[in-house]
């Protein structure tokens, strides 16, 4: 019995559902970063101007998780399984539903839901740019609804596109026979030809070809309008079976997120998603707004990973500074326990996810505190709550929150 298992036996239960507690588990996406070169061996959090932060990391304890286990570069779904306590090599949801299940598409038993992004094709089928200049969501979505018009079916499955945002998109295909098991079409770099689908698991044959049927089928119906004229899918999943956080610990919970595939991870584990604003500032008063509702919010920050993909060490370190400015906001609100840290780094100069271990600060009456004078990589490293998986940081947020009895005499 590890540690989650036996947070599940003794959590009070009686106690939360009196509302008393309030636990905020902040992340900032893809937080962690290296030192390099390039960026005269400084990084994003040590640059930022966070007096909040650092602050609160004073009076706090300090620690690193890894979010897989070592050396292991994850996506960010199994990031932030292991953030709401699975372990994300035991539980696994694919890219396709996240997504789906993020922007409101229904699924059913038996669908094959697909992540894609808008891209830009030359050359017949060399991928020059995967997210196709990312695109205003408007004119992506236009060229999304044309392609619905003309892909609608393909054999006897139904081919269901919802836009995203900006050059994202999903896919929902819905027939008899289809099974998980089915390689990406996206080549993830550019200036690469488009891969064709390959059925990786027994029974995956028609799956595989109904995907290349369509990716086919969308380069010809896009072909020479801009930038949008082609299509890369990948993540190709099917609905999952397994249990929630509120069936797990007791807890009312409800996720803050803009991005679809947050989104979608949330409600699969059983998070209420709120409607929010764009902004940080909106988020956290979105957070305010419920208070009463819930015990656990997940906060969820996107600029943090987008900049750090896009190698703009300027950008991170602005995206953590608009965090360090409005983080009075929840602190205003005393929640019982508060964790802050990223589901895993993705440093500037990578320009990738990476297998870093990610910053994390705990904050509660019984955190203890490490002094420590700032929140960033080194001081983490520092802090007393040492180097441990992601998957462990559940049970570690409801003991500081006060919610697990004591085991044995």
């Amino acid at each position: 019995m590890n540690a989650l298992e036996l947070a599940e036996e003794l959590v009070k239960r009686k106690e939360i559902a009196r509302g008393r507690k309030k636990l905020i588990l902040l992340v900032l996406d893809g937080l962690g970063d290296i030192r390099h070169p390039s960026n005269d061996y400084s990084t994003p959090l040590e640059d930022a101007d966070t007096p909040n932060l650092d602050a609160l990391a004073s009076r706090s304890a300090l620690g690193r998780i890894i979010p897989v286990d070592y050396g292991i570069t994850p996506g960010s779904g199994p990031a932030h399984l292991g953030l709401f306590g699975y372990d994300p090599r035991e539980v696994q949801i694919g890219r396709g539903v996240l997504e789906a299940v993020g922007i409101g598409m229904q699924l059913r038993r038996g669908d094959l839901a697909l992540r894609a992004n808008a891209c830009t094709v030359e050359r017949g089928n060399v991928v020059v740019d995967r997210r196709a200049g990312r695109p205003e969501t408007e004119v992506s979505a236009k060229r999304i609804e044309y392609l619905q018009e003309k892909v609608g079916r393909i054999e006897d499955v139904e081919v269901i596109m919802k836009p995203g945002k900006s050059h994202r998109f999903a896919i929902v295909l819905r027939g008899p026979g289809l099974a998980e098991g089915v390689s990406d079409t996206d080549p993830h770099e550019d200036n690469n030809p488009l891969r064709e689908a390959v059925a990786q698991t027994e029974g995956a044959q028609k799956a595989a070809r109904i995907v290349n049927a369509l990716q086919r089928e969308a380069l010809e119906a896009l072909a020479g309008e801009g930038p949008v004229n082609g299509i890369l899918l990948r993540g190709a999943s099917a609905l999952p079976d397994i249990a929630g956080l509120g069936e797990r610990f007791g807890l009312r919970t409800a996720a803050i997120a803009t991005y679809p595939m947050y989104r979608g991870l949330a409600s699969l584990v059983g998070m209420d998603l709120l409607d929010t604003g764009p902004t940080v500032a909106e988020e956290f008063q979105t957070c305010l707004d419920r208070w009463d509702d819930y015990d656990y919010f997940f906060v969820h920050v996107k600029g943090t990973d987008q900049a750090g993909e896009d190698g703009d060490h300027e950008e991170k370190v602005s995206v953590i500074e608009q965090v360090d400015q409005s983080l009075p906001m929840l602190l205003g609100a005393s929640p019982e326990a508060l964790a802050i840290t990223g589901d895993h780094s993705t440093p500037c100069p990578m320009a990738l996810h990476s297998w870093h271990p990610v910053p994390l600060l705990m904050h509660s009456p019984r955190c203890g505190a490490d002094r420590r004078p700032r929140f960033t990589e080194d001081e983490c490293n520092f802090g007393g709550l040492g180097v441990f998986r992601s998957m462990f940081l559940m049970p570690l947020l409801l003991a500081n929150a006060g919610l697990l009895d004591k085991y044995g005499a």
